[in-house]
């Protein structure tokens, strides 16, 4: 499809626009993980949703607001049947439990999927940095063709025009990290 030439219909749209595009990939692949997750997983990102939400909360409120009312006897239509409130103490310490096991494997699902968009932004971030450097490269000998004379260090487009190795990036983080103790890897620099 063309792009469209009328600037006043905004700058770069095209039908459809990569934007709506990326959206449309990103929203379908969330639908297939959905899809595809295990039954376990499904269920309990279900439960933990549902105990996050505010009708989960009033539930609670009523539930608990109408058994501690009826066991001190403010409730002349219903017995007392649990006067001490040792069922309700045992009730909830149950229910805690296993809604805190719901929450940690959908905390843990959840991560995973963070880890996923993670590895994908560096490899976006890797391949924006390559199609850079060569950009650099080819502007660098169309200037040389044409003889333009640019104000530009010839190390600062050295650097420019030279990929980054992520193993030498991930070196010097974890040297930082370490309070710089641990000695650089052998060949690498600080780019």
């Amino acid at each position: 499809m063309a792009r469209t030439t009328d600037r006043r219909q905004g700058r770069g749209e095209r039908e459809p626009s990569i934007l709506a595009r990326n959206i449309a990939v990103l929203e379908e692949r969330r639908r297939q993980t959905r899809r595809t997750s295990p039954l376990s997983d499904r269920i309990a990102a279900a439960i933990s949703a549902f105990t996050g939400s505010m009708t989960f909360v009033a539930l609670h409120v009523v539930v608990f607001g109408v058994w501690i009312l009826a066991n001190l006897g403010l409730v002349p239509v219903l017995p007392v049947w649990d006067g001490d409130f040792i069922i309700l103490g045992t009730s909830a310490s149950i229910e805690a439990i296993f809604l805190s096991t719901f929450i940690l494997i959908t905390q843990n699902r959840m991560a995973e999927e963070d880890n996923r968009r993670a590895d994908l932004d560096v490899q976006i971030g890797l391949l924006a940095e390559h199609e850079i450097s060569r950009l650099a490269v080819l502007v660098a000998a169309i200037a040389d063709k044409l003889g333009v004379e640019g104000h530009v260090d010839p190390d600062e487009l050295d650097e420019i025009v030279t990929d980054v190795a992520p193993e030498q990036v991930l070196d010097r983080l974890e040297r930082q990290a370490d309070g710089g103790t641990s000695p650089p890897a052998a060949g690498s620099e600080d780019r």
